[in-house]
């Protein structure tokens, strides 16, 4: 385990299935340099061929991601370094987009904005009860934008609209299984790890070339990503500015 201000991330590889282990102190929420670090560390796992399998989770009882890092929003102060920013989320969806192997989410809690992105990324996701969904950039003056195309893909565009425009309202994980955004929702964290257990090791078993062809198969049609996602990202970085989105942001630390 590496400790940092900027937050943690782990990995193990035991029996083809590689754990990456995110945290951070604010709620698993997302600096800069943590994104950049899971990034690199997709990046890896993808050209390792001792690994058939992700499975990503973060660390805690609490919520399983707060988004991005409000201190981190707070200090944006030109449109470049907004941009810079919002492209850590872009950067993390595109790697798990086209990372060799199949990732699988394991949701335990709360999920906030682009922690909603990150688990719409995810191939397959399995969750707790507790993990409630809930995008609320539209409060803080900006918008889903980056992960807009990860969501619609994963849970269509009119069950992506109803969160965005409701930004103060958490969606249960419930209406997010209905939706698609998660495989199965179970009533404890115990369950959940032991169907993940099963599930993980079985997957892992599956011949990785197969896998591979599958996640080819399952991705189609979003090579735009690769230009889109930080079209997006300019956006954020110019709305983030303003001055609704500073005094909000203050509001929100407070």
């Amino acid at each position: 385990m590496t400790s940092r201000p900027n937050g943690s991330l782990y990995t193990k590889i035991e029996n083809k299935i590689a754990t990456i282990e995110f945290g951070h102190p604010q709620s698993n929420s997302f600096p800069g340099e943590l994104l950049d670090r899971l990034t690199k560390e997709l990046n890896t796992l993808s050209e390792n061929p001792l690994v058939n399998l992700i499975l990503l989770k973060s660390e805690g009882e609490g919520a399983f991601c707060a988004g991005a890092s409000f201190d981190e929003l707070l200090a944006v102060n030109d449109a470049e370094s907004g941009k810079k920013f919002f492209s850590g989320f872009a950067n993390v969806i595109n790697a798990m987009r086209k990372c060799s192997k199949i990732i699988v989410g394991r949701i335990h809690g709360k999920a906030v904005g682009g922690g909603v992105g990150i688990i719409s990324a995810c191939d397959y996701a399995l969750a707790s009860v507790d993990a409630a969904v809930k995008l609320s950039e539209l409060a803080i003056g900006i918008g889903p934008f980056v992960i807009e195309p990860a969501v619609s893909r994963k849970i269509g565009k009119a069950a992506m609209s109803e969160m965005t425009l409701a930004p103060y309202q958490w969606k249960n994980a419930y209406w997010a299984k209905n939706k698609g955004l998660y495989a199965e929702v179970y009533e404890s964290v115990n369950d959940l790890d032991k169907e993940l257990e099963i599930f993980c090791s079985k997957l892992a078993e599956c011949n990785p070339e197969a896998l591979y062809e599958m996640k080819k198969v399952m991705w189609e049609g979003t090579e735009n990503w690769d230009t889109l996602l930080y079209e997006r990202a300019t956006i954020s970085g110019r709305l983030v500015l303003s001055d609704f989105t500073k005094e909000a942001l203050s509001k929100f630390k407070k």
